[in-house]
């Protein structure tokens, strides 16, 4: 396996995921995107996951989270959605960049550990069968299959079901993404036995408004889930 990984290289170089720039290894940024990848890190509120300016305190919430408290518990994310971080995210979504996922799945489980470590189960964000017709494929389910290969957690992708086929949220006010959103998610009888009592992770690419992410928990915590975190690659950060 080494040889042909080797042999590999020599004919096919290693890129950088997000400029194609020589790295030494496959799966890597260069030195350049690393410095410039806008990372998340603590201080941030503990349940939107949205970054402070300085060190406030620990436990402590957004003003965000105050006047709009989301459906779910927590909410983490690798990076701002913004830099490397949207090039990767627009990449894999947009053009079937699907050898980008096991890297952004890792990391997403590094950023995630507090709450994977306190989940029973992963499940992803499902797409309306006729969008994921159109697109081959559910980003989401993608890289829920690489945090929990990386997190050793189960994942399952059919729990979840979209069965309403909503229009594209960009563009819309936070009020027209729930509304849009509205009834959008369910489960079956058989699938709500399945997580009565059980801690969830949900993953997405990117948090916006959370819109998509509070329907999703909105119909877990109905079917009998105890709580609903969301894991994204990216989120949005407005005012910051």
């Amino acid at each position: 396996m080494r040889l042909v990984s080797f042999l590999l290289d020599r004919i096919y170089p290693p890129t950088c995921l997000a400029c194609r720039a020589g790295v030494e290894a496959a799966g890597t940024l260069c030195p350049a995107c690393w410095a410039s990848m806008p990372f998340i890190e603590r201080p941030f509120c503990e349940r939107l996951g949205l970054p402070f300016m300085q060190e406030l305190g620990p436990g402590l919430i957004s003003p965000a989270a105050e006047v709009n408290p989301p459906v779910f518990a927590r909410a983490r994310a690798v990076a701002r959605y913004e830099g490397p971080a949207r090039t990767l995210t627009r990449r894999l979504k947009y053009a079937d960049r699907l050898d980008l996922a096991p890297a952004m799945g890792r990391w997403m489980a590094r950023a995630g550990a507090e709450l994977i470590s306190e989940t029973d189960l992963i499940l992803p964000v499902p797409l309306h069968r006729g969008r994921l017709w159109r697109r081959r494929f559910n980003q989401a389910a993608v890289l829920a299959t690489h945090v929990a290969t990386h997190a050793g957690r189960p994942c399952d992708m059919g729990l979840l079901t979209r069965v309403k086929a909503t229009r594209p949220q960009v563009g819309l006010t936070r009020e027209e993404r729930a509304d849009n959103l509205q009834g959008a998610f369910r489960l079956s009888e058989e699938a709500a036995s399945q997580i009565a009592g059980c801690r969830l992770l949900l993953i997405d690419d990117v948090l916006t408004t959370g819109a998509t992410l509070n329907a999703c928990s909105r119909a877990l915590l109905k079917a009998g889930a105890v709580r609903v975190d969301a894991l994204t690659f990216a989120r949005v950060v407005t005012g910051a």
